[in-house]
């Protein structure tokens, strides 16, 4: 509870990254947690995944913004995945873009690995069409 240390990314892009137990389940104070890091890499993932799926059916994204929020419970651990997207998709229809947002909350790797022990919403807002 005490302790504290540092990560970093073999791609050297990041890092060192500062964490300690207080960053993890009381308040950041700049430092970061490991479910911090999970929601990153889930925010990405995602926009990586949703983005292919618009290109692929010929409505490639002008912008999406992405937030993913992990909730942690000390003693628990990881109890839900809040995704949120705005995006710009110029020429899609508002169920179009709803049916490709699930698609890839259902289907990016981090998503997947995730699946059926950590319940994922998400929440996606198409600015234009």
């Amino acid at each position: 509870m005490s302790g504290s240390g540092t990560a970093t990314l073999d791609t050297g892009v990041a890092g060192p990254l500062s964490m300690n137990w207080k960053a993890r389940s009381e308040e950041h104070g700049g430092m970061t947690s490991p479910e911090e890091l999970i929601a990153a890499a889930h925010a990405s993932c995602f926009a990586m995944a949703l983005s292919n799926v618009l290109a692929k059916g010929g409505n490639a994204p002008a912008a999406l913004d992405v937030e993913a929020t992990a909730t942690f419970v000390a003693g628990t651990g990881i109890t839900g995945m809040a995704l949120k997207l705005d995006a710009d998709v110029p020429g899609i229809s508002e169920e179009e873009f709803q049916q490709a947002a699930e698609n890839a909350k259902e289907n990016c790797p981090v998503s997947q690995a995730l699946k059926n022990n950590v319940p994922i919403t998400l929440e996606a807002n198409l600015r234009s069409s």
